[in-house]
């Protein structure tokens, strides 16, 4: 007899805990990446990280507002669609192996661009080159 009353109550437990709703706990997980302030360098920084300086000749002048570097990547302040060239020949991620100028304040763009030979198109947020056109 004391056998059946243990196996009851046992069964009672269980339905028990099988009616009784589960609560859920919500967890709610921010990451912040903080990129820190806008590099400054006299002609523009690279798209990438670590962010160097890039040397004059590297970006077009539509990069350029009133002689200053529209910025690139995170700290882009060009419009939502815009899209610039740049002459990859002085990016060290093809091969550029030659002076950068140093971050220091940013001077305006001497404009020395005159000559400028575009070889790829971006789009100043992404950091990759837009299709080539046909």
């Amino acid at each position: 007899m004391r056998s059946i009353k243990l196996v009851l109550a046992g069964l009672a437990a269980a339905a028990f805990i099988a009616v009784v709703p589960a609560t859920t706990a919500s967890a709610q997980v921010s990451i912040g990446v903080n990129f820190g302030p806008e590099p400054s360098c006299p002609y523009g920084y690279y798209d990438y990280a670590p962010y160097n300086c890039a040397p004059d000749g590297y970006y077009g002048p539509e990069w350029f507002a009133g002689g200053h570097f529209v910025g690139a990547g995170h700290w882009s302040h060009a419009p939502a669609n815009f899209h610039g060239s740049v002459n990859n020949h002085f990016d060290p991620q093809h091969g550029y192996k030659g002076p950068t100028p140093a971050h220091g304040a940013p001077n305006p763009h001497p404009g020395k661009v005159t000559g400028f030979k575009g070889n790829e198109s971006r789009d100043g947020r992404s950091g990759h080159a837009d299709p080539p056109h046909k």
